[in-house]
């Protein structure tokens, strides 16, 4: 049964899936996409649930909410550190089964999270899971293009980050509903729960896949050399840097969306529930626009997101009132979900034969933007200054949006092989 239901990419002919000359499925393999979106919505459910439940975790732990944001802040260091060594040790991993591994990592740090007595626990239990989190987004998308076709791996990339999209649409809304009628503590042994059931997916539908030959005798210092020119090539380092950008405009402002929007409209409660919702509901929505044009023109569709965020917080400047608090909110979330699937996609096809090296680099600017964006939303929240956290992120976006119509060759529509050749 196990031929039947999970085929086999260890084969000669198809370990090669991810190199543009070698063979591929005829058709996206929908079954195992669909389970890497899940770990994808559980993965970030996780990382942003102290976002809505800050009162909650603040009361219950006895710290201010200041503080509580910061956990954003020492998860996304952690995996900044991490990834690209942790990438490296693991590449001579299969891959369905370092995934699988990811997973029972996260699940355990869940549950030591959801039991922690004090916030030094609860950030430790963060550390561990934060450490599979990166090794996970390494791993994912170039798991993602193996599952498609040539030509269709934005395609199939979209599917997956649909899931990251999704857990704004149904992870963190009910995470807080959650945490708000029960505790935050049930909340997180339910996000568990779902990592686990995660993990059967993986191991009854996610096809065996061997490692690629040409990783196949890559050493630690090797792999770390690969992803050292990766951060030195001008196939890589343009996008690394406006997603650096990006994501601190994005998490400085969003990390506390939950004041900044009771500041604005008076939401609180479930109203923050409901229209953190509307957030990902609009998320979603713009995750499938992107797929659409992902992988003809990600020129045009990453300066169309970043123009849209730009505008969104930048009208959250001041005090807009419900009405258009709400309606930035919901396009806020329409162009920032499919900001990460754009960019890890761009970064992929820059670098075809250098997927796992390109995409752990990706990651750690992305993580490092998280993590400096939440620490910078800290620093200017707990001192007053929360109506600057729109205006920075509304001016790093647009910054963002300018370095990408003066690096428009970071955006190819195709994969460019010889870029790697040439660096």
């Amino acid at each position: 049964m196990e031929g039947v239901s999970r085929p086999d990419l260890s084969s000669p002919t198809n370990a090669h899936a991810s190199r543009p000359t070698a063979a591929a499925p005829a058709r996206p393999n929908y079954a195992a996409l669909f389970v890497l979106a899940t770990c994808s919505f559980i993965y970030v459910t996780a990382e942003v649930l102290p976002v809505g439940l800050l009162p909650e975790i603040s009361s219950g732990l006895h710290v201010s909410e200041a503080q509580v944001g910061l956990l954003l802040t020492s998860y996304a260091g952690v995996a900044a550190l991490t990834t690209i060594p942790m990438t490296a040790l693991t590449m001579r991993f299969p891959r369905h089964r370092l995934l699988a591994a990811t997973m029972v990592v996260f699940v355990v740090a869940q549950l030591l999270a959801a039991f922690s007595p004090s916030l030094t626990v609860l950030s430790l239990a963060r550390v561990f899971s934060a450490i599979a989190h990166g090794v996970f987004w390494a791993i994912v998308a170039p798991i993602a293009t193996r599952l498609a076709p040539p030509g269709q791996g934005g395609k199939a990339t979209g599917v997956v980050f649909t899931g990251s999209a999704l857990a704004m649409v149904l992870g963190a809304p009910l995470a807080t509903l959650v945490g708000q009628a029960t505790s935050w503590r049930t909340a997180v042994v339910c996000v568990s729960g779902v990592g686990a059931l995660s993990l059967i997916c993986i191991l009854v539908v996610v096809p065996h896949m061997a490692v690629l030959p040409r990783d196949a005798g890559v050493t630690l210092k090797g792999q770390l050399a690969a992803a050292g020119r990766q951060i030195r090539s001008r196939a890589t380092l343009p996008g690394c840097l406006i997603t650096l950008t990006a994501v601190i405009g994005q998490f400085a402002a969003y990390t506390y969306i939950a004041p900044l929007v009771r500041r604005d409209g008076g939401l609180d409660g479930r109203s923050l529930a409901v229209l953190l919702l509307g957030f990902g509901i609009a998320g979603v929505l713009g995750n499938v626009i992107a797929s659409r044009f992902v992988d003809r023109r990600p020129d045009l569709l990453m300066i169309t997101i970043f123009a849209v965020m730009a505008v969104s917080m930048g009208v959250l400047v001041g005090k807009p009132g419900v009405v258009v608090t709400v309606i930035a909110v919901l396009f806020w979330g329409l162009s920032s979900s499919p900001m990460s699937l754009s960019l890890q996609a761009a970064v992929l096809r820059r670098a075809p034969l250098s997927q796992d090296a390109a995409a752990s680099v990706q990651v750690v600017a992305f993580q490092i933007g998280i993590g400096t964006g939440a620490l910078l939303g800290d620093r200017l929240y707990g001192h007053g200054y929360l109506y600057l956290l729109p205006l920075l992120g509304a001016v790093l976006t647009a910054t963002a949006m300018v370095l990408v119509f003066r690096a428009k060759e970071t955006f190819p529509r195709h994969p460019v092989a010889h870029v790697e050749a040439m660096h």
